[in-house]
């Protein structure tokens, strides 16, 4: 009969690792006696990350005598304590292989239900001081599970575990965790798992997503159980050149460039939303600069236009506006981003501030392209109409589609700027003035602009009732980084990492604007950004979870160790990838 054979408890705390502090409770220790066990965890523990431990449904970690051995022997190491690989419960007997979601069990006075397997982390290697574990624990099929606590009660060592029930798939832990992280899961096996009632939320929306790749022709290629939609939006890697047919003014302080192919072969046509990256060489004797450009006409094939605000010392924004010439030839590279009009009925509000008027003009290209019957708002915030691009483009626009309203806002308006005529109202806008124009919540609204105005509106707007799925933003720049548990140091900019400079390839950091060579002493491309301060997110750090896969825009990389499933097409995992030549990389 399987038994428990120790309880194990911590309270997260605070601990040095490569440079960074991280908060975490993998360092659990046994107790002695009798511990009571709620609903969230067991008595005098706590997990340290919320977002990828606890809550309901997994609530006690549990992991077997068997593999304690089993890892013993492949790492040939004899030093393990109980609490070892973060456990609640070490217990002996109810091996992966043979545990099934859904399965319940009683320990002591406690009942339990089997929800999912562990989601393996970096922590875990921590622990083991093995840096591989996270991968290793999904490789070998010996993840461990979660218990969701259906009937609270004390358990201690040396309790006997009863089934009590039998999960109703029989589907196993081991096999449960393959179908997410190992290649080969076919849909008769994800519509297994997805008809068990115990299976936590969070595995149920990765094997949906599986299942819709798997049964949707023209999917893209990669796990969309771990990759969000947004990453795999990708685009083959490489630059091709171009030549300027055209520079336009759109305003005092924003000028267009439209390009076509210098070798008149067509380019690749993107999706209205999406930008493409310039490799520019500002001065013959200097290197090469990278900056990445909203698309702002309708997608075609024969020419791209970029819309490019100048800045003040913008290496490349004042090269534009002073010394780039038509005829001068650029490298592009094939159009990328997830910022994308999305097919439908629903009313659509294009808004923006700024020079994030951009990528919104290529979605209203396209809508008036097609006479589009969608209700159609374009709301618009600018300084005033010297700085108003598109002014009289959005305005012809518009008078092409049927149902279609414009609000336009401006914070400083000129004395010769009209109300009522060149802007609506005196301001920046809020999602009060949304609500008052009577804008329908049940819309697809399309947000870029500066910093403060995409802080402020997401949020106004799920407070106001939209729902999340239906605000799409884009934003110039780095995104939002994910380093779970550790703890949020004070920002720099990116800059080249501290010591002597490596005479590697070169590594581009294209959202960032940051080239700079390679050092050996970097195992991946993960540790080179953050010595970078590139934001970055990850979690596994060893080709598990894909929460670090990004674009590469050009180059190709080798990986050590492999990922347990590759990137999708165009994209890279750079947590265990080094630079095979130069690259540059969507970041």
């Amino acid at each position: 009969m399987a038994r428990l054979l120790s309880v194990n408890v911590v309270q997260p705390r605070e601990i040095a690792w490569r440079g960074k502090t991280v908060y975490t409770s993998v360092w659990k220790e046994p107790v002695k006696g009798r511990r009571l066990v709620g609903k969230l965890n067991v008595d005098g523990d706590a997990q340290g990350d919320r977002h990828g431990h606890g809550g309901e449904q997994r609530a006690v970690f549990v992991y077997q005598m068997d593999s304690y051995h089993y890892w013993e022997r492949e790492l040939k190491r004899h030093d393990f304590t109980f609490g070892q690989f973060g456990e609640n419960f070490t217990v002996e007997g109810l091996a992966d292989s043979e545990v099934s979601i859904g399965d319940r069990f009683r320990i002591g006075g406690a009942v339990f239900e089997v929800t999912q397997p562990r989601v393996t982390c970096y922590r875990v290697g921590i622990r083991m001081d093995e840096p591989r574990m996270a991968a290793l624990l999904v490789a070998h099929r010996r993840p461990g599970f979660y218990l969701r606590v259906l009937e609270e009660g004390e358990v201690g060592a040396g309790d006997d575990i009863v089934r009590v029930a039998q999960g109703t798939e029989r589907l196993s832990v081991a096999e449960c965790d393959a179908l997410l992280y190992l290649p080969g899961a076919t849909k008769e096996q994800l519509e297994r798992a997805l008809r068990i009632p115990a299976l936590s939320s969070g595995w149920k929306s990765s094997f949906e997503a599986l299942l819709q790749q798997m049964t949707q022709p023209g999917s893209p290629t990669g796990n969309a159980g771990l990759t969000s939609p947004e990453q795999m939006v990708t685009a083959a890697p490489g630059f091709r050149p171009v030549k300027v047919a055209r520079i336009d003014r759109e305003s005092s302080s924003v000028v267009s460039v439209m390009l076509e192919p210098a070798d008149h072969h067509p380019l690749t046509i993107p999706l209205p939303g999406q930008f493409v990256v310039l490799r520019i060489r500002p001065e013959a004797d200097a290197p090469q600069v990278l900056r990445s450009y909203s698309l702002s006409n309708l997608p075609d094939a024969g020419r791209y236009r970029v819309t490019i605000k100048e800045e003040p010392h913008g290496i490349v924004s004042t090269f534009v506006s002073t010394r780039l010439r038509t005829g001068d030839v650029l490298d592009v590279s094939a159009p990328r981003g997830a910022f994308i009009l999305q097919s439908g009925e629903l009313p659509v509000v294009l808004l923006s501030a700024g020079v994030g008027v951009t990528p919104v003009m290529a979605m209203l290209h396209t809508l008036a392209a097609h006479a589009s019957p969608r209700p159609v708002w374009w709301i618009y915030g600018a300084r005033n109409g010297l700085d108003h691009p598109f002014a009289h483009e959005a305005r012809d626009l518009l008078a092409k589609l049927p149902h279609a309203r414009s609000y336009v806002a401006y914070s400083r308006p000129e004395a010769t700027d009209r109300l009522g005529i060149d802007f609506d109202v005196f301001g920046r806008l809020t999602v009060t003035d949304l609500e008052k124009l009577g804008v329908p919540r049940e819309s697809d609204f399309y947000l870029c602009g500066p910093a403060a105005f995409l802080g402020d509106f997401p949020a106004g707007l799920g407070g106001w009732g939209v729902a999340r799925d239906r605000i799409h933003t884009e934003i110039f720049g780095s995104g939002t980084p994910i380093a779970p548990g550790v703890k949020k140091a004070a920002g720099r900019s990116p800059h080249a990492p501290e010591g002597s400079p490596g005479n590697g390839p070169r590594i581009s950091f294209a959202r960032a604007g940051l080239t700079v060579s390679w050092e050996p002493k970097f195992q991946n491309l993960l540790e080179l950004a953050e010595a970078c301060d590139i934001p970055v997110r990850w979690s596994c750090r060893t080709g598990v979870c894909h929460i670090c896969e990004c674009g590469l825009v050009s180059g190709s990389v080798k990986y050590d160790p492999a990922p347990l499933e590759p990137a999708s097409a165009g994209n890279l995992l750079i947590c265990c990838s080094r630079p095979q030549a130069d690259v540059v990389i969507d970041l």
